[in-house]
């Protein structure tokens, strides 16, 4: 056995977090979850924007924020306050190995806390910028969100149901995908300031992760001109492979090649509906989808989704009922992963890291942090006096 877990890879690594909503957030959390220390700086009285958004409260955070900076160290600094951008600024020199920031586009910049300037002093100091387009071209300095992104990059022309108006994925998946890029980045580059001694400059932005998603609809516009439009539940590379109506909900049913669609017909109890030449191979089985998904839902239809999913599993046909978040979570395979995390006070359930590292899940024992809860780990203990006493509120 290891002596030391990957759990607790990064445990020593300080990380400052400049910023907030979500994607900075969500990358600084996986950090946090292998053991890096996270200093969150957070502007005066109202904090990340994150702490106000949710329409549900969890022992009086946001639910939002509280999934996103669990284990998290708060403290407040006011950018605009000189002596307050200095202590924060020699922190950063002195103690910390990372920077992650996505603050409005000059913003690091008009405060001397860009990667140019902190990089001269700090050649070892790995620093993380992530915008909303990216670092050049005509957008680069336009502000950008989630829903803004899944937009512009296909996302949503790839998504629900065709000729039904747009819809969002229902996660915010380019934020967070762009979270993990900024750990996938900074993992990288701490694996090359061990070799080489020196830090480096990371960029991603929400724009790039969104087309990054777009992956094989792009390759499919790229090799044969063809845009791909929306499948519903479904997919236009794979049939039968979709949500199908049963007596009591959906079911979703992947026979993903002859073998399996050969054994489907069979379990729905129609006999072998691979002879047809309509559905002869996969291509044929696309061109005649329409009829397929017809004449598979006249029969799921007609008994509940338990009946169908004790036929499809006793032949190992891939199956899913739809789930509801409560569902997914209480779900017996899910207790199994122990993915749902409890913090050591036991005031929050948290989802944890989806990745174990010799068996083991890394750790989340605390929740969310208080605004400037941990202020005085910025300071000396003299500047704390001297920020107190000058009248100055930190």
């Amino acid at each position: 056995m290891h002596n030391h877990s990957s759990a607790t890879s990064l445990e020593g690594i300080r990380v400052v977090e400049l910023g907030g909503s979500v994607a900075v957030p969500y990358g600084t959390w996986i950090l946090a979850r292998l053991g890096a220390s996270i200093v969150k700086v957070e502007r005066p009285e109202t904090g990340d924007d994150a702490r106000a958004w949710s329409s549900t409260r969890y022992n009086g955070f946001s639910t939002l924020f509280t999934a996103l900076n669990s284990g998290k160290k708060s403290v407040v600094v006011d950018l605009k306050d000189s002596r307050q951008r200095d202590i924060l600024r020699n922190y950063i020199i002195q103690k910390a190995d990372v920077v992650v920031q996505n603050l409005r586009p000059g913003v690091v910049e008009s405060f001397g806390l860009d990667a140019d300037q902190l990089l001269s002093e700090k050649p070892e100091l790995i620093y993380c910028n992530v915008s909303a387009f990216g670092v050049q071209g005509p957008l680069a300095g336009k502000p950008g969100y989630d829903p803004l992104m899944q937009a512009f990059t296909g996302l949503m022309s790839v998504t629900g149901e065709p000729d039904a108006p747009p819809v969002r994925v229902g996660t915010s998946i380019v934020d967070m995908g762009t979270g993990m890029w900024c750990a996938i980045g900074i993992l990288s580059a701490l694996r090359n300031r061990a070799r080489a001694g020196r830090g480096e400059r990371i960029d991603t932005s929400l724009f790039e992760t969104g087309l990054g998603w777009m992956t094989y609809h792009a390759s499919s516009f790229f090799g044969a001109g063809k845009i791909v439009g929306k499948n519903g539940s479904g997919t236009a590379s794979i049939a039968p492979y979709q949500a199908y109506r049963c007596k009591d909900g959906y079911l979703v049913i992947a026979a993903g090649n002859n073998q399996l669609f050969a054994k489907l017909g069979q379990a729905l109890g129609q006999g072998d509906w691979s002879g047809d030449e309509r559905f002869s191979s996969n291509e044929q089985r696309l061109k005649n989808s329409k009829a397929l998904n017809e004449l598979i839902e006249a029969v799921t239809m007609t008994a509940p989704r338990s009946e169908w999913q004790k036929r499809l599993d006793e032949v190992s046909i891939p199956n899913a009922l739809i789930q509801n978040v409560e569902e997914a979570v209480s779900h017996p395979q899910t207790k199994a992963t122990e993915i749902v995390q409890q913090t050591d006070d036991g005031h929050f359930q948290l989802m944890g890291l989806p990745i174990l590292f010799d068996g083991k899940r890394p750790p989340q024992s605390e929740g969310p942090p208080e605004l400037g809860e941990h202020d005085n780990e910025l300071l000396t203990s003299a500047e704390v006096v001297e920020l107190t006493s000058g009248g100055q509120v930190k």
